[in-house]
């Protein structure tokens, strides 16, 4: 059951993104339609669960 919603800026993109706020497990999932942004969250924490960025690449720790 998600708890709430809102509009945000994608950090991607800077589209209309979607931030939606699930209160049973304490989840936040982002994603945007625009670039398909995905990050997915916990709320108490802050730990990444999930996360889907198209254009962005890891950097090697080499």
């Amino acid at each position: 059951m998600i708890g709430h919603s809102q509009q945000v800026h994608c950090p991607n993109c800077g589209h209309l993104a979607e931030r939606h706020h699930i209160d049973p497990d304490q989840l936040v999932r982002t994603q945007c339609g625009a670039c398909d942004y995905l990050m997915i969250t916990c709320a108490r924490t802050g730990k990444v669960i999930e996360a889907y960025a198209p254009g962005l690449f890891a950097t090697s720790a080499c």
